[in-house]
């Protein structure tokens, strides 16, 4: 079946908000009755206002007229460095693709359309964190490891 890729804008956001709720349940494994009121607000609002300075470019992908998968890129700018001299940035994320299509090209495709975008935009580094189950479809696409990187644990101090 074709999959085409469709940008999603504000006029998007219930079916953007639909399909974030999803992830974000499937990835930190919220159970279905857990009140996510106050996330979802948050998510929408960044939407909201993400989408039209351009700091988020998100689409669908889908089959026909039927969704089957969603992603989304974060474009920011870093302080210039040897490996990213302009110093702008694409965090891929919201990368989904409902069960019944995985392993049928939906997130490679996905990926590829979100990485073009970005660096259509100049970014100079793409990245994103991803699941062991995903983990051989970004290096087939060409992602590597990031070494030497930490994350800060607040409930550390």
């Amino acid at each position: 079946m074709e999959i085409a890729i469709k940008r999603a804008d504000s006029a998007d956001l219930e079916a953007l908000m639909h399909w974030r709720e999803i992830v974000l349940r499937e990835v930190f494994s919220i159970p279905a009755g857990e009140d996510m009121t106050e996330l979802l607000a948050a998510n929408r609002a960044y939407y909201q206002t993400a989408l039209k300075t351009g700091e988020h470019i998100a689409c669908f992908a889908c089959a026909g007229e039927e969704i089957v998968g969603c992603g989304g890129v974060c474009l920011y700018r870093e302080m210039p460095s040897p490996d990213n001299p302009g110093g702008k940035c694409g965090y891929l994320m919201n990368i989904y693709t409902v069960p019944a299509m995985r392993q049928q090209g939906v997130g490679k495709k996905t990926v590829q359309w979100l990485v073009r975008e970005a660096k259509r935009w100049g970014a100079g580094k793409v990245y994103l964190e991803s699941s062991e189950q995903a983990y051989p479809m970004y290096r087939s696409l060409g992602f590597q490891d990031m070494k030497g990187y930490l994350k800060y644990n607040e409930t550390s101090i």
